[in-house]
């Protein structure tokens, strides 16, 4: 019979999140932190925009919970989430909260997003994350490209060459103004291009019902690569995809006694070991679902019924 050994004390440590909660899903690591595993993205939070105080206890209710990894952007809401980000978290929660950049607020259009891609606009929106944020540095930051995946496309001057995005995200982290670069809506060629400026995670959109960027999360595992998918549950839009529509999932998950979003999300974090993932929402009980997510365990026979589940390619809407 197999001996067990207790956690090492640093083992034991990296579990607990700084609020001294086990952290949800189990300890990740992102730009050389722990973090919890299942964190929050912070968009789902726009709708709050009546009640201030709704979207704060949500905020306070994710750190009790253990939550130490936060997804935002200053065009959510137009600076919107940032102020609740900047008024909610302490420095003593220790929560490492992540930007991105490449899309501007644009209260006036048809849409209220515009693209914004040319270096010297990555620069002009790491300065605004910055001042809505109130913070010296932002500890990650996203590169959104607009050549792939969902949402707004580059077109006319708005085509901005990689290499040139890059090299001013470079100059920021040497300038201390980020201290480390993501990508976002990058396809695998991209990726491998990046890779000697040193990426730390990358964000695409990936779900067990949607699995195209395989060939990219395998890349990522080798390079020691954080995984982040945005729309983990798919579905985001008409046409897409959805976890949740799966029979197979829906099966395994009353037999495991989940819910199939739970099923969904700790497939995801079973399928790869650098896989983070940051679900929002904006209600208190379906957070504290999706954290619970993390402690669900697939056995044989559930994962045996996913694994025949054929992937299928999203639906990109355009715009």
């Amino acid at each position: 019979m197999a001996s067990t050994s207790a956690p090492s004390p640093a083992q034991a440590a990296t579990a607990v999140a700084p609020s001294g909660v086990p952290r949800p899903g189990g300890p990740g690591l992102l730009a050389g932190r722990t973090v919890s595993r299942v964190g929050y993205g912070a968009m789902q939070l726009e709708p709050l925009h009546h009640d201030r105080g709704a979207a704060l206890t949500l905020l306070r209710r994710a750190v009790e919970l253990g939550v130490d990894h936060v997804d935002t952007a200053h065009f959510y809401g137009d600076r919107f989430v940032n102020g609740l980000l900047r008024e909610a978290l302490r420095p003593q929660d220790g929560v490492l909260v992540v930007s991105k950049v490449g899309i501007d607020p644009d209260a006036g259009g048809r849409i209220p997003l515009r693209l914004a891609q040319w270096p010297e606009q990555l620069r002009a929106s790491v300065e605004d994350n910055l001042r809505s944020l109130g913070v010296d540095q932002l500890p990650v930051v996203n590169l959104r490209r607009a050549d792939t995946g969902f949402g707004l496309r580059a077109e006319g001057d708005q085509v901005v060459d990689l290499d040139d995005q890059l090299a001013v995200m470079i100059a920021m982290r040497e300038e201390g103004t980020i201290g480390a670069i993501g990508l976002s809506n990058v396809d695998l060629d991209q990726l491998r291009r990046a890779i000697p400026a040193g990426i730390v995670c990358v964000q695409n959109a990936y779900s067990f019902v949607s699995r195209q960027d395989e060939a990219m999360l395998d890349l990522c595992v080798a390079e020691g690569i954080a995984w982040v998918p945005y729309f983990p549950l798919g579905g985001a839009f008409p046409g897409v995809p959805k976890v949740t529509d799966e029979p197979a999932v829906r099966a395994a998950a009353q037999a495991l006694g989940c819910t199939p979003a739970q099923l969904g999300l700790a497939w995801l974090l079973r399928h790869a070991p650098n896989t983070l993932l940051i679900p929002g929402t904006a209600d208190i009980q379906h957070l504290e679902a999706n954290l619970a997510a993390g402690a669900v365990v697939l056995d044989d026979a559930a994962l045996a019924a996913l694994d025949a589940v054929a992937s299928r390619s999203a639906t990109v809407p355009l715009d």
